[in-house]
């Protein structure tokens, strides 16, 4: 992989008025235990206005004074992710051989990449060029929360907040259809043209559908983690919601195998409610009082389990909330085209 002195490996850092956190990601590649002339970092901002580049290039210098990877920044016209990781794979250097998805509101452990490499050379013994990503676990970020960040932080982790805790749970190195934080075989994405940018988010679940139908397969291991800030207020969780429901149903126009049942359950019971309602049926309100009892025993779960009162209140909230907010969005996403500004 490449020469001596030719990085091998690079991290692709997608921002937009990431102030808040950038500098301690960075930190946290600065500080890794592989070789620093064997990866490097590239930072691609798409017009921040809060002054994230201002510290991106302090980072660049506090890099070479530390003997730490090159930390190069680029301007992104195109503003959003997908352009973003398309174009760092025109700008990075040939010797790079694999790509490492970052975000700027997240961190990762100082052995990090070295894993990563020790990892997937295990898993291409006798696979040649045939695994194409490797995924790892998402966990909370560090450090003290908010009341509200706490809330979101449980919900997520619910099996009703987000699936099936695909993302944190799993305790082997093992195939899959969805990794997370996925580090690419850069000639394995060149060969299916690249991240679609017709998306804004759900970007890398298109990703990963087309090169699993290329022939390429994907793992995730537990031998390393990222972990990631969620959302910190209603406001933003109230989007991400719909965001994510949005551009749910635009995944599953073009790949209609990633489908899933329990997504639309939501409007099953309000159609179902409907239904009872207008043909009078006795007791019509079962199916929601049964949605609002298992929420709230959800809440009283969590609130044992994390030793937290206000989850009590705070996880069937944020559950209604998502809820609400990703099934509007799934609806919005079969018919709404164009890009809102807060689609970002």
């Amino acid at each position: 992989m490449g020469g001596v002195d030719s990085p091998v490996l690079a991290t692709v850092i997608p921002i937009f008025n990431e102030s808040k956190y950038i500098e301690k990601c960075l930190k946290s590649l600065i500080e890794q235990t592989l070789e620093s002339s064997k990866h490097l970092v590239l930072v691609v901002d798409g017009g921040s206005t809060d002054g994230s580049v201002k510290i991106v290039k302090s980072m660049v210098e506090l890099s070479k004074s530390k003997g730490g990877p090159d930390i190069i920044l680029k301007y992104n016209p195109g503003k959003y992710v997908a352009e973003a990781r398309n174009l760092a794979l025109k700008e990075l250097p040939d010797s790079i051989v694999l790509m490492v998805e970052l975000i700027g509101h997240c961190t990762v452990p100082k052995d990090h990449l070295a894993k990563r490499l020790e990892v997937w050379e295990e898993i291409s013994e006798g696979s040649g060029n045939s695994v194409a990503g490797l995924g790892v676990r998402v966990l909370p970020s560090d450090g003290d929360k908010t009341i509200v960040e706490t809330w979101i932080e449980a919900t997520l982790s619910s099996s009703l907040g987000s699936g099936s805790g695909q993302f944190e749970s799993f305790s082997k190195t093992t195939k899959t259809r969805t990794p997370a934080f996925c580090m690419h075989l850069r000639e394995a994405v060149e060969k299916v043209d690249g991240w679609d940018t017709e998306f804004i988010t759900s970007q890398d679940s298109d990703l990963s559908m087309r090169l699993q139908d290329a022939g390429f397969k994907l793992y995730r291991t537990n031998e390393t983690h990222v972990r990631m800030v969620k959302r910190s207020n209603f406001f933003t969780w109230i989007k991400m919601g719909y965001r994510y429901g949005f551009w749910r149903s635009k995944i599953i126009k073009k790949h209609p195998s990633r489908h899933s049942k329990r997504e639309f359950l939501p409007w099953f019971g309000i159609i179902l409610t409907l239904s009872l309602l207008m043909t009078s049926t006795p007791y019509w309100f079962i199916p929601s009082v049964i949605y609002l009892l298992v929420i709230l025993v959800e809440g009283l779960r969590f609130s044992i389990k994390w030793r937290k009162i206000s989850l009590l209140v705070g996880v069937p909230l944020s559950l209604i909330t998502l809820h609400t907010t990703f099934s509007i969005g799934l609806i919005g996403g079969l018919f709404r085209k164009g890009r809102a500004s807060n689609d970002r």
